[in-house]
C-alpha cells in the first residue's frame, strides 16, 4: 500500500517532534555531552548540524549546562537537560538541584563586573541568543533555566 501524499503546506509546518530529556553527571564532561546529544537530537528532528538554529542551540545548552555544573552542583546529584520543538519554537530547559542559588531574573540589573573577569558573562550570552528565557522553581527541589529560540519559518 502506498502512503498518501502529504500536501506541501503541511510538510513544511514543524510540529512537536517529541521531547529529549536526559540526566548528566555534574561535571564538565557531562556538560559537553549534553551539548553534543541535544545537537544530535535536533538534527534528527530536522534542524541540521551547522545551521544557525543548531549552532545557537548548542551555545545555549553549553552555557546553561556549564552554569548547572559550576553554580548548581550538589555532590552526588546530576543535572537534567530537556529539549523540545513546539511549533516553531525550540525550548531548552536545564535543571539542577541547587534552588537557593538563583541567577538574576531576565532583564534584572546586574552589578558591574571587572573587565578582565573570567566568569560572570554566561547569562548575558543566554539573554543575547535566546528569544525568551526565565528561571523557574523545580519541584521538589532546585531550579530550571528555560531558554526559547524561535526557529526560522
Amino acid at each position: 500500500m502506498t502512503p498518501l501524499p502529504i500536501p506541501s503546506a503541511i510538510r513544511h509546518v514543524p510540529v512537536t517532534a517529541g521531547v529529549f530529556t536526559q540526566r548528566f553527571s555534574s561535571t564538565p564532561r557531562g556538560a559537553r555531552l549534553a551539548r553534543r546529544l541535544v545537537v544530535h537530537q535536533l538534527d534528527a528532528w530536522g534542524v541540521p548540524y551547522g545551521s544557525e538554529a543548531s549552532d545557537t542551540a548548542a551555545l545555549l545548552v553549553a552555557e546553561l549546562a556549564a552554569n548547572a555544573v559550576t553554580h548548581g552542583r550538589v555532590a552526588g546529584r546530576d543535572f537534567e537537560v530537556a529539549a523540545e520543538i513546539l511549533g516553531r519554537t525550540l525550548r531548552i530547559a536545564v535543571s539542577d538541584t541547587r534552588g537557593e542559588l538563583r541567577p538574576p531574573a531576565p532583564g534584572a540589573p546586574r552589578p558591574p563586573m571587572p573587565p578582565l573577569a573570567e566568569t560572570g558573562r554566561g547569562l548575558l550570552l543566554v539573554e543575547a541568543l535566546a528569544d525568551r528565557w526565565d528561571v523557574l522553581d523545580r519541584v521538589p527541589v532546585g531550579k530550571t533555566v528555560v531558554a526559547e529560540l524561535d526557529l526560522p519559518g
